[in-house]
């Protein structure tokens, strides 16, 4: 057995088989430059070619791990985002609440409606929708029914008629349902 096979400290242990592989290859290397054409082994051609099967093989198994790894990683990084913008923007509702209360008020002022102006822009740049608006058709979905009211005009179908709270989206996803009064046909 030689060095490499045996493993000296501080050497990567070679596989047998790689080492094989090598040799056959070294020694048709060496013939090919003496110009020597020996007739062909039809065993070590065929133990070549299952040599070369083997390793093929084994390649492409490590290229679709990778390819499975890579996707992983990349849906598991996407999520922890969208996490951690859901994370933020609850802890931020009740300002934003506070800032739609004066705005309804009309008590958005100076500098303060700059600020909440600015912090509108980069809540929608983020995804964040506020939905729940009198007149929209109750979906148990995305509203949460407090109360049953009549509505000054018939209705065809439930029909949100009071919106206590609204509710508020982030891309597709529920994060708070609208709370609202609703009335009946």
């Amino acid at each position: 057995m030689s060095k490499a096979e045996k493993g000296q400290p501080g050497e990567t242990p070679v596989d047998p088989i790689d080492a094989e592989l090598a040799a056959l290859l070294d020694e048709a290397a060496e013939n090919e430059a003496a110009g020597i054409q020996e007739p062909a082994e039809p065993a070590a051609e065929a133990d070549l070619a299952v040599l070369v099967a083997e390793r093929t093989a084994d390649l492409q198994r490590l290229q679709a791990e990778y390819v499975n790894y890579k996707r992983r990683v990349d849906r598991d990084r996407s999520r922890m985002r969208e996490m951690g913008v859901e994370a933020v923007t609850l802890d931020l509702l009740p300002v934003l609440d506070s800032i739609e209360a004066a705005r309804e008020h009309d008590e958005l002022s100076g500098g303060f409606k700059l600020v909440a102006d600015e912090l509108g822009k980069i809540s929608a740049k983020y995804g964040l929708v506020f939905y729940g608006e009198i007149g929209d058709v109750f979906d148990p979905n995305i509203h949460e029914a407090l109360l049953q009211m009549p509505h000054p005009e018939p209705v065809e179908e439930p029909t949100v008629a009071a919106v206590m709270q609204k509710g508020v989206k982030l891309g597709d996803r529920v994060i708070r349902p609208a709370r609202v009064g609703v009335a009946n046909p």
